[in-house]
């Protein structure tokens, strides 16, 4: 692990939204004043998750979802940690036939989801969720007993990125089963993981030094930070919660995966119901 990124994994979750803000004030301010933002696009300082390319990234996760889990603009869609609508916005030109709905426990991102997405498509919903994460807030609300805010067998797709690799295994559990009560029986997930295999040395340009039973830590300190999980243990969560990892496709954090030609830097998963 970097020491920046140690150290900013030992700020307190508002010192960390504020710094990415301060770090990326001179391009939003150099922005706003030529009019170079999308009005479609976030300011740099306020996406809080994932890198500052919000326009290309989103349009990447699009091609993903309709690469791994044939993603259809009729679908009805569940984007579960929709953060500040990076692919939401690449959805609106793509879901308008189906109906998208998302939450977070970011209530900016909500709130600029909104006012920005939901204003001009209704299709496209946002709930704030406010779900302890030590990263970003010091909620009560507990991931790990946490029940989704929708009905049982509604969805046809459920998507995540970047949010089981920011979770501890009871909460991964918790909202896998809540994934399987939430879609329908014919329905498909993708969700994005650090993975590991215990009968192979594998390397990356992530690095987990803190061994648990059937996962790793970035930083045993700040748990949300980031972890990895073995893929056995993988296999037996979704069982649990009555799915079936059909696909694995590694991604680019691997140092034996070639950035060129991947889909993503974190490892993909795509779930049925058994």
């Amino acid at each position: 692990m970097s020491a920046l990124r140690s150290y900013y994994y030992k700020l307190p979750p508002g010192l960390r939204l504020l710094g990415r803000k301060i770090y990326y004030f001179p391009i939003d301010l150099y922005e706003g004043l030529t009019g170079k933002r999308s009005e479609k696009e976030p300011k740099k300082g306020d996406i809080y998750v994932g890198s500052s390319d919000f326009i290309p990234h989103g349009i990447r996760q699009m091609n993903v979802l309709r690469k791994y889990i044939a993603l259809s603009n009729t679908d009805h869609v569940l984007d579960v940690g929709c953060g500040i609508g990076r692919t939401a916005v690449a959805l609106t030109g793509f879901i308008d036939k189906g109906r998208y709905d998302g939450f977070d426990a970011v209530e900016k991102g909500i709130i600029w989801c909104n006012k920005n997405i939901h204003k001009k498509y209704p299709n496209f919903n946002f709930k704030f969720t406010p779900i302890y994460n030590d990263l970003y807030n010091t909620f009560s609300q507990k991931a790990e007993n946490f029940t989704f805010p929708y009905d049982k067998a509604v969805f046809d797709k459920v998507f995540l990125f970047s949010v089981f690799t920011h979770m501890q295994i009871p909460e991964i559990k918790r909202y896998l089963s809540e994934i399987s009560r939430v879609m329908k029986t014919d329905g498909q997930c993708l969700a994005t993981f650090f993975l590991y295999d215990n009968s192979k040395t594998e390397g990356g340009s992530m690095h987990f030094p803190h061994q648990y039973d059937g996962y790793k830590l970035m930083d045993e300190k700040v748990t949300a930070a980031n972890i990895a999980v073995s893929i056995s243990l993988l296999h037996q969560m979704a069982y649990d919660a009555g799915l079936h990892v059909t696909t694995i496709k590694e991604g680019f954090w691997r140092t034996d995966v070639e950035k060129e030609g991947a889909d993503e830097f974190q490892d993909i998963v795509v779930f049925n119901k058994i």
